[in-house]
């Protein structure tokens, strides 16, 4: 039976790597119904919006997405594409693995953390007011007199909200992750000496969940200072559960532990069955075309999806294969080499085709 999936094929580099993943998973012998849409800045400007309807359509219908890169502007023009998603089907999990690969260049090794990260509350949750704007001025006087502290007339404001039942079930989903993969620890990271009604609500249900998991060892560490710790000594920590913008924010932190974002997968989960699979860098629109750009976050973020799917033996198969041509270090894309000049450097497609013949090689 062949699963069906979305490929979502993005933006900027976002093709080349849809299309070296998309031929690596199908070389790992599982069957696929692939169907494939595009979203981004290109069907923006040609749609006047950058996800269009037949996306959320293809994804209700097939519940699995493997989402290339798709650009998000700074400072102005259309919101995230992640963030709708990830709203649009209520995925609240953002699960980001962080591990050590030999062969990538690091001051670290044998880093082996897993980020659990609140997708739909915080400061993401979109809940802004421009400077100057009425509503603005007006939420700014009410908040003034609600508070008794003074707001700034020309201050943007952005709403903050954590909720009980939000927290609940990211920490959950965090725990369930830590007893089936064999995890011994979680840590929920906060601030919540400062942010007491909102972080320290995220903390308190954290404590009331983690009661139900007397297997998993609970800890927890205010932000600021887990920043250093993971720093000083990443060894110490092995699942991190987060509020949305720590959770953004630590876990590029933890992907430079074990060489950056081009070896940084993600996932997208909730309770309906949808999942949604992504690297989690970004386009790099500057390399467009030029089939220069690194595919092992996206192929990586494929291992996730083999994983939920039930292919656990080719989710083994894929991650070794990988692990073996960074390892070997010969058919490896600039980033990957030592010197990032080498003029043995492989194009992402050539990477994508050498992990092919790697699968080749692998044992079950």
């Amino acid at each position: 039976m062949k699963h069906p999936v979305t490929l979502i094929l993005g933006d900027g580099t976002g093709p080349e790597l849809a299309r070296a993943t998309r031929e690596v998973l199908d070389a790992t012998g599982v069957a696929f119904e692939w169907t494939e849409v595009e979203a981004g800045v290109d069907v923006m400007q040609r749609e006047g919006t950058p996800l269009p309807q037949r996306v959320l359509d293809s994804i209700k219908r097939t519940k699995t997405c493997l989402k290339a890169p798709i650009t998000t502007p700074v400072g102005s023009g259309f919101r995230s594409v992640n963030v709708a998603l990830r709203r649009e089907f209520d995925l609240y999990a953002c699960v980001r693995p962080c591990k050590s690969y030999a062969g990538v260049r690091s001051r670290y090794e044998n880093i082996d953390l897993v980020i659990f990260r609140e997708n739909t509350e915080d400061l993401y949750a979109g809940i802004e007011f421009e400077r100057g704007d009425p509503k603005t001025l007006e939420l700014i006087a009410h908040l003034s007199k609600l508070s008794g502290k003074t707001i700034r007339q020309d201050s943007g404001i952005s709403i903050k909200p954590i909720s009980v039942f939000g927290s609940e079930r990211i920490v959950q989903a965090a725990f369930e992750y830590a007893r089936k993969h064999g995890r011994k620890k979680l840590t929920a990271v906060h601030k919540s000496n400062i942010q007491k009604h909102t972080d320290g609500l995220f903390l308190h249900t954290a404590r009331n969940v983690a009661v139900r998991y007397p297997d998993v060892a609970f800890e927890d560490r205010i932000v600021d200072n887990m920043c250093m710790q993971l720093v000083q000594r990443p060894e110490d920590y092995d699942v991190l559960v987060l509020p949305n913008l720590y959770g953004d924010i630590l876990s590029d932190l933890c992907a430079g532990l074990v060489g950056g974002l081009g070896v940084a997968p993600g996932a997208n989960l909730g309770d309906d069955g949808v999942a949604i699979f992504e690297a989690t860098h970004g386009s790099a629109p500057k390399y467009k075309g030029l089939n220069k750009v690194n595919p092992t976050a996206m192929i990586l973020s494929g291992v996730l999806m083999l994983e939920h799917l039930g292919e656990a033996r080719a989710a083994a198969r894929l991650q070794r294969a990988v692990a073996n041509v960074i390892r070997e270090g010969k058919s490896v894309t600039y980033d990957l080499k030592n010197d990032r000049n080498d003029p043995t450097a492989v194009g992402t497609r050539e990477m994508g085709q050498a992990i092919v013949r790697a699968l080749e090689t692998v044992g079950v």
